[in-house]
């Protein structure tokens, strides 16, 4: 339809009133306006460091699985490993700041990484907003049941016997599985050479095969093997015994002290993320780790959930950082 106007009309003054119509339908077509749709309104992506099958990815996939209940929208993993987990952390880091790109955060791990490599390409303390803990995965020191071992004191006697001739596997270089595999060989003062690998999924098989003589994992990656009877396990390392092994010492008791970590893990957002949906999601992870079949089910694999708020979870990100900056100092531990 074409609107005409008196030759009198200034054109300038014609042109105005079309646009100001247009805009009036284009208001009317809108069915709510210039309102903006609760959030979260589609499909969220967690973000984590590690491949299938290590305690990352076990966490993210149960906790991921139950948020999507709580918001009604599907939660996606996507695995970005590598480079000691700064591909992961760099890309979220990187990601729009408005709540549907979040990364499980394997605290410990970063704060070791940030410590070891001088160019960290994200800060997990300055460009992240926390979210909230969501609880600890200790890891544990497993050997191939083919190695003649039953016990640290035994395994530190049978690598004392051949120096150099052994090596031990991680979940890749810069991680906690490789620092506390450094720490205990400080410790003990044996001599064995370091395979990395791409998490615990490729680590494990290797282990398994005997090519590697120990290892540090965390206990979801590793419990299949142990119940399958293809590794040992010979000590946890966190700072008391867990409820999955309760005969299985801690590194202290087993006559090593100074390896420990409790191994924290939690939700953050990029950095700008706005605070409601901050809290949106929070309040969500509150409720899913409450539930009593999720708490169970992760028991079952080491991993023990707590909700901790934003605030005290900062807390402890940045006690984590001072504590691991302090081991790389003391231990002289540096990535060739």
């Amino acid at each position: 339809m074409r609107i005409h106007f008196p030759s009198f009309f200034p054109r300038q003054t014609a042109a105005r009133i079309l646009g100001m119509a247009a805009f009036a339908i284009g208001l009317a077509a809108s069915p709510v306006g210039a309102a903006h749709a609760a959030y979260p309104d589609h499909a969220i992506q967690l973000v984590i460091s590690f491949p299938p099958a290590g305690a990352s990815d076990i966490l993210a996939r149960a906790i991921g699985q139950k948020l999507s209940a709580e918001l009604k929208q599907s939660v996606i993993v996507e695995n970005r490993p590598g480079a000691g987990g700064a591909i992961g952390l760099q890309a979220a880091a990187k990601a729009a700041p408005d709540g549907y790109t979040l990364y499980l955060a394997a605290v410990t791990n970063v704060a070791i990484a940030a410590a070891l490599y001088p160019n960290w390409p994200a800060d997990l303390t300055k460009d992240f907003t926390p979210i909230a803990g969501v609880g600890i995965v200790p890891h544990i020191l497993v050997v191939p049941s083919s190695l003649p071992v039953n016990n640290v004191g035994e395994l530190v006697s049978y690598l004392k016997a051949k120096p150099g001739a052994y090596n031990f596997a991680s979940q890749g270089t810069g991680t906690l599985s490789h620092l506390e595999s450094e720490l205990f060989a400080l410790k003990t003062g044996v001599k064995v050479t370091h395979i990395p690998y791409k998490g615990s999924g490729q680590a494990l098989p290797e282990l398994v095969s005997g090519s590697s003589s120990f290892m540090f994992d965390s206990i979801p990656g590793s419990m299949p093997l142990i119940q399958a009877g293809k590794l040992k396990v010979l000590a946890v390392a966190s700072g008391s015994r867990v409820g999955q092994l309760p005969d299985v010492p801690t590194m202290k008791e087993a006559g090593i002290a100074g390896v420990q970590a409790d191994n924290l893990f939690g939700f953050v957002a990029p950095k700008g993320t706005p605070p409601a949906v901050v809290d949106t999601i929070a309040q969500a992870l509150r409720k899913v780790l409450a539930l009593p079949e999720l708490k169970s089910a992760m028991s079952t694999q080491g991993a023990e959930l707590a909700y901790t708020p934003a605030a005290p979870f900062a807390e402890a990100v940045a006690k984590e950082f001072k504590t691991w900056a302090d081991v790389v100092q003391e231990a002289h531990i540096s990535i060739q």
